[in-house]
């Protein structure tokens, strides 16, 4: 009986000494605490890549075949070429009513670089000038496409001078089918004094015409041409003074309708 009440002493003793469900749950939580710093840190590889090869690819262009481009030479334009057949005379205009521009020979050479509409006088660059002057086509003996070559406008104050100026009081008045052109004499030296130019445009049997004419001397003030209705556009005409050395500006003439 002895023996027992000791037991249960010895529990009872035990017991009181345990302790309770709070403390045992701090007493845990301590314990995993202290673990925890305990723990040393595993660092996480990270994984690098290093390539073991580099490859630089390598590209060989061989050409199968070489082309040599063609090149076709510009064709050169050959003037046509003209030989005096007769001696004759080359003028600072299209017709034999222009200033003298040289003298001409049998054999003389040069080449055609133009042609006028008005006329079939050729612009030609003789090789024995300096400068380029007009001839008649029956004078010379052409080689060559004339048709080609493009026509030439005529400028009579690019040639030489000129001091005296144009004729005043230019005047016209019809007739019929005359017209009279008069104006006032201008006054020039006798070794200048080479008259006076016409360029006309004249209405003749419904054809419309170029015209030109001139006066050798100053002294001649009036000029008469045909002219008659008939043509789709009307008569009209310039008169210039001419010297040796050149052309004056023109002076218009007032043409007289039909």
């Amino acid at each position: 009986m002895k023996l027992i009440r000791t037991s249960i002493l010895i529990v009872v003793l035990l017991t009181a000494c345990a302790p309770s469900p709070e403390q045992q749950a701090t007493l845990t939580a301590t314990a995993l605490t202290a673990t925890a710093a305990s723990w040393t840190e595993t660092s996480t590889p990270t994984l690098t890549f290093t390539p073991t090869q580099t490859l630089t690819p390598t590209m060989t262009f061989t050409p199968t075949e070489t082309l040599t481009p063609t090149i076709s030479p510009t064709p050169t334009y050959a003037f046509p070429t003209v030989t005096v057949n007769k001696q004759a005379h080359c003028r600072y205009g299209p017709s034999v009513a222009y200033l003298h521009a040289a003298d001409l020979y049998p054999g003389d050479v040069g080449t055609v670089r133009g042609r006028f509409i008005y006329s079939r006088w050729l612009y030609v660059k003789f090789d024995k000038l300096n400068y380029f002057c007009w001839v008649a086509p029956s004078v010379v003996d052409v080689v060559g496409d004339v048709s080609q070559i493009a026509y030439k406008e005529l400028n009579l104050q690019s040639i030489g001078s000129n001091m005296y100026g144009p004729p005043k009081n230019v005047t016209a008045v019809r007739d019929g089918d005359r017209v009279i052109i008069s104006w006032d004499q201008v006054k020039m030296t006798k070794d200048d004094d080479r008259g006076y130019l016409l360029e006309l445009f004249v209405c003749q049997d419904g054809a419309y015409l170029w015209w030109t004419d001139s006066y050798p001397s100053q002294d001649q003030t009036s000029y008469t041409v045909k002219d008659e209705a008939g043509c789709p556009v009307p008569s009209e005409g310039k008169l210039y003074t001419v010297e040796k050395h050149g052309f004056s500006e023109p002076a218009i003439i007032p043409w007289p309708s039909p």
